[in-house]
């Protein structure tokens, strides 16, 4: 029996606007082998159904919300969870997918001593956003990242991401985030408690051995490296545990041997 697929989208499915070549083709083989897949990401600017549209927009139908969990998802699961106030309220840098994500678990947005400053990227950082970060953090907020992701694959070469914005506010208040998205094993335990399957039954795809590999292997899954988006073959040989697997990008991915 072939494992089901967690896969990555940023640097895996696509980079930035454009589609990986052979992404469309290995969706295809999924859905026609009736494999049960996630796209795991830890993009917390969109919505499910923004990432649904997007890769309609790319040439990749037939996919529902339900395909989807991001770090904005994950990220308010965590925060529900450990908060026993019946209005907890949230700082946000970050775009309407983490926004969204929030109110849906009854998370008020404030600027008035809130509970927590949650990070993800932003196409609008500003000096301002800084200012107020690092000041609600020392006011007492928690201080919470959706994903350490230093860059992230686009077209014609990389961008800053999430863990350039945390490194700032971490540099000015002296106080490390807690991170909810990959690596850490809760995006890969919601992954395959969503599929109803047990982690040995999975395999993680993904471009970072940072995030990707490692996230999936302390979660007990197998691991595959594609070489489509941030992690080469030179900069693999670097860390000290390995992917069961390497392929040059999905257009090589037979699932059913996996």
């Amino acid at each position: 029996m072939s494992k089901s697929i967690i896969s990555d989208m940023d640097g895996v499915i696509y980079r930035g606007k454009q589609l990986i070549p052979g992404a469309r083709e290995f969706v295809t083989r999924l859905i026609e082998s009736g494999t049960p897949f996630l796209f795991l990401t830890n993009n917390a600017e969109q919505t499910p159904l923004d990432l649904r549209l997007k890769l309609e927009g790319l040439g990749i139908p037939g996919l529902t919300e339900d395909n989807f969990i991001t770090s904005a998802m994950a990220t308010a699961m965590f925060l529900k969870s450990q908060t026993r106030k019946a209005m907890p309220t949230a700082y946000v840098v970050g775009g309407a997918g983490l926004i969204n994500e929030l109110y849906n678990v009854g998370f008020s947005i404030s600027e008035s001593h809130p509970d927590y400053v949650v990070v993800a990227k932003s196409q609008t950082f500003s000096f301002e956003q800084i200012k107020k970060a690092v000041r609600f953090i020392d006011q007492g907020a928690k201080f919470i990242g959706t994903n350490p992701d230093m860059i992230d694959p686009i077209e014609g070469g990389y961008e800053p991401a999430a863990g350039t914005l945390l490194a700032a506010i971490q540099a000015a208040t002296g106080k490390k985030p807690y991170i909810v998205g990959k690596p850490n094993s809760l995006m890969m335990m919601l992954a395959t408690r969503k599929l109803g399957v047990h982690p040995e039954e999975a395999v993680m795809i993904g471009d970072r051995m940072d995030t990707d590999i490692v996230g999936g292997l302390e979660a007990g899954m197998c691991t595959a490296l594609v070489l489509s988006g941030v992690s080469t073959l030179e900069s693999m040989e670097q860390f000290p545990y390995q992917p069961d697997y390497v392929f040059n990008s999905v257009a090589d991915i037979d699932p059913h041997v996996l």
